[in-house]
């Protein structure tokens, strides 16, 4: 099935993934999107309407799937890529803490200066990690949608919309980040527990 593998991955992640998230998803349209959906849905992998939610069998598929992606990637390669994540990783990290918080405090969003300044450092690191997403979608192709992903958070960003650095029920920059990571710890055969123990969990 087309998009089987990106679409029950999205559900995993959002906990209930809407036709619209799933498009943004897979880069199809929001109608492919919810046929897909409704493909899924009659196979028993994933429950409700129009939002659905992975049904245990939808997990098990889902890791039959993930696993035969693993043994068709190039391990060494994408580890190399990996390490460099890392170093965009913690740039990432110091971004959001200091979106989120201000001198210790909650940041209130006043400051447009201040903001500003964040949303600016922002977009630098976006410039510098857009080569390696491609490089990343060379090796493990279907991580190719999180370019426009990507994408979509900085403009909405630079249009106004401050939800996209972080909010967590948007395709935010923050989301979109904490998914392709998923992905990666995935596709590397690691665990999140490890990562967050290495501290290299956002």
């Amino acid at each position: 099935m087309a998009h089987e593998l990106t679409i029950l991955q999205a559900a995993r992640m959002k906990g209930r993934l809407s036709p619209e998230l799933a498009a943004a998803s897979t880069g199809l349209d929001v109608d492919a999107a919810s046929a897909v959906l409704a493909e899924l849905r009659d196979a028993g992998l994933v429950k409700g309407e129009p939002s659905v939610r992975l049904t245990p069998e939808g997990r098990e598929r889902l890791a039959t799937l993930v696993a035969a992606e693993r043994e068709g990637i190039d391990q060494t390669a994408l580890s190399v890529l990996y390490g460099e994540f890392d170093d965009h990783n913690s740039d990432l990290k110091h971004i959001i803490t200091d979106w989120q918080l201000r001198d210790g405090a909650p940041n209130d969003h006043t400051d447009a200066t201040y903001d500003g300044q964040i949303i600016a450092r922002l977009v630098a690191l976006d410039d510098s990690f857009t080569p390696l997403v491609d490089r990343m979608s060379a090796i493990a192709p279907r991580l190719a949608t999180y370019r426009a992903r990507f994408a979509n958070a900085i403009e909405q960003i630079t249009a106004g919309d401050k939800g996209f650095v972080a909010r967590p029920i948007a395709d935010s920059y923050h989301t979109v980040w904490f998914e392709l990571h998923e992905e990666l710890i995935g596709l590397l055969g690691l665990s999140r527990a490890e990562e967050a123990a290495a501290g290299r969990a956002v």
